[in-house]
């Protein structure tokens, strides 16, 4: 539909032009100013991506904004793939893209994978409507054909370059006489559409997010709307596919800006109604440059491989520039669907900071249900190889005890590898545990290796916590101990470490996986029998000796 009411009696974005753009008075002083008022027809967005390689987040945020948007104001969430870069644009990549949409859980209500009533949905298979509508940019005069060569228009940048001033057209074709342009196509002169820019005058845009943006209509020149090929040019066929799909508010990026002054000409020039404009800010690197792959990871299949949580990305997504004006950074889908206004929308850039995204994963990981977060957990060691089984009591029961530490699913692998570890050597021999060495170390093995050896500190683990915490108590009143003085001897003991996650807990789990068999041996676990065989072989006085004089182990390392 070429008709200006095509959404509706209220326009979502008013252009007036002063006098209509038109082939002859073009060269008058035009005033165009567009105004944006609220409008009354149904909300349509739009996400286009180029499948010319990964979703960059910042694209992701684009297309969460959008969905957002349409989704908080009952409208169409419309995914439209812009693949008129034939030579770079691929299948694979196009599939990657849906993928990693479906993947955050922006689901669209029209696209090139499920239809619609303004399809096609590729931008590839719609030339015939651009052919049709460039027909009639044709007739109404509004563009014309332009025969310069290559040669032509370079000198005319040289020649611009040296007069300082814009690159602007300025070629013999936009006045050229019909017997002129008939002996060129005669020729069979190859030729591109050319679209007429009023001289003087300026354009004004109300931008949801900037405000008000304008630019000086001189600065721009007669541009190109089909190349001589027959092939579309991207502001020709974003125009058109946005006014013929009926979009109602174009959420984008910033570095769309510039491009909204010809679409804007060619929306006039059509007769298309003008959607409203919001261009959201690029996101930025740590040292405020633009995010670039020399930055890190910058893709949202990147951060899926690496182990994070979709509804995570949304959420720092959706944070990259807006905010509900609380102090509330965790958001569900369905919370930001209620709180989301493109008024909070901020018009500067934003910081991508990696560490806070790891945070907010965490966050978001130890939200899940708790059958859920163990399955994840229990799946992972299995799929990597550090269990034999999955769903058996050991896994779980590492998995509640593990998840206060783990931001990212992938952490969970290191995790459970080091409280299986048992680094006894390392921790003697470190500065930090010199304290606990002097505090008659040597005794508490002595004491530990005894209710080891006897039964009565494995019958007590069998039994679990309560066992556990009566046997602690005995042990503690038998060599005159409590508190930290009992308990940090027993940690640096029993697990080899001066620091971890509770130590019942750990040494139950320890010796359930001496047991249970759910553990792999390539995992570098070391059992019970495996640390008090150690634990034995520790020479205490040279131990003592190092740590006044260090020289050589006292411990022998684990195997």
């Amino acid at each position: 539909m070429a008709a200006s009411n095509f959404m509706g009696s209220s326009s979502r974005l008013r252009i007036g032009l002063l006098p209509s753009v038109t082939p002859r008075l073009g060269r008058r002083a035009l005033a165009a100013r567009a105004s944006a008022d609220s409008g009354g027809g149904p909300v349509r967005v739009r996400f286009a991506p180029s499948p010319t390689g990964n979703l960059h987040v910042g694209g992701a945020r684009t297309a969460l904004f959008n969905y957002l948007f349409a989704r908080s104001r009952g409208g169409k969430f419309v995914l439209r793939v812009e693949d008129t870069d034939l030579e770079r644009s691929t299948k694979k990549s196009e599939e990657a893209v849906l993928s990693d949409l479906s993947w955050l859980g922006l689901d669209w209500d029209e696209g090139p994978d499920i239809g619609g009533d303004f399809g096609p949905y590729r931008q590839s298979e719609r030339n015939a409507l651009y052919k049709e509508h460039a027909q009639k940019l044709m007739e109404s005069g509004a563009v014309y054909r332009c025969f310069c060569s290559n040669e032509e228009l370079e000198k005319m940048k040289e020649t611009a370059n040296r007069m300082k001033i814009p690159p602007v057209y300025m070629g013999k074709w936009a006045t050229a006489s019909d017997a002129e342009v008939q002996q060129e196509l005669e020729k069979g002169t190859p030729y591109t559409y050319r679209f007429r820019v009023p001289k003087d005058g300026s354009l004004k845009i109300n931008d949801l997010i900037r405000g008000e943006v304008s630019w000086n209509l001189n600065t721009l020149g007669d541009f190109v709307i089909m190349r001589s090929n027959g092939q579309p040019v991207y502001n020709f066929c974003v125009t058109v596919d946005d006014a013929t799909m009926r979009i109602s508010h174009v959420i984008r990026a910033e570095e769309h800006l510039p491009n909204t002054l010809r679409q804007a000409l060619i929306y006039k020039a059509l007769g298309f109604a003008m959607p409203l404009f919001a261009h959201v800010s690029l996101i930025l690197a740590p040292d405020k440059s633009k995010l670039s792959k020399r930055h890190g990871a910058t893709s949202v299949g990147q951060y899926k491989e690496m182990g994070y949580l979709p509804q995570a990305m949304v959420n720092y997504l959706a944070l990259l520039g807006w905010g509900d004006g609380t102090e509330n950074e965790f958001f569900t889908i369905d919370d930001l669907v209620e709180k989301f206004t493109i008024n909070r929308v901020n018009k500067s850039g934003a910081v991508f900071d990696a560490t806070k995204l790891k945070w907010m994963n965490g966050q978001h990981l130890r939200s899940l249900p708790s059958d859920l977060l163990i399955k994840d957990f229990e799946d992972r060691w299995r799929s990597t190889g550090i269990l034999l089984e999955s769903e058996s009591d050991f896994a779980k029961e590492a998995a509640e005890l593990l998840k206060e530490g783990i931001d990212l699913i992938t952490d969970a692998d290191a995790a459970l590898c080091k409280l299986l570890s048992y680094p006894l050597h390392d921790t003697l021999s470190s500065d930090e545990a010199k304290s606990v060495v002097e505090d008659k170390l040597s005794e508490v093995a002595s004491g530990l290796i005894s209710a080891y050896d006897s039964g009565e500190l494995g019958q007590a683990l069998a039994e679990g916590h309560d066992g556990w915490k009566k046997w602690v108590k005995s042990f503690g009143k038998t060599h005159k101990r409590k508190g930290k003085s009992l308990f940090m001897p027993l940690r640096v003991l029993l697990t080899g470490k001066l620091h971890g996650p509770a130590m019942d807990s750990t040494v139950i789990l320890v010796h359930k996986a001496s047991t249970s068999g759910a553990v792999a041996p390539q995992s570098g676990f070391v059992s019970l029998d495996e640390r008090f065989k150690i634990l034995k072989e520790v020479d205490w006085e040279s131990l003592q000796k190092q740590q006044e004089s260090p020289v050589e182990s006292a411990v022998p390392a684990a195997s």
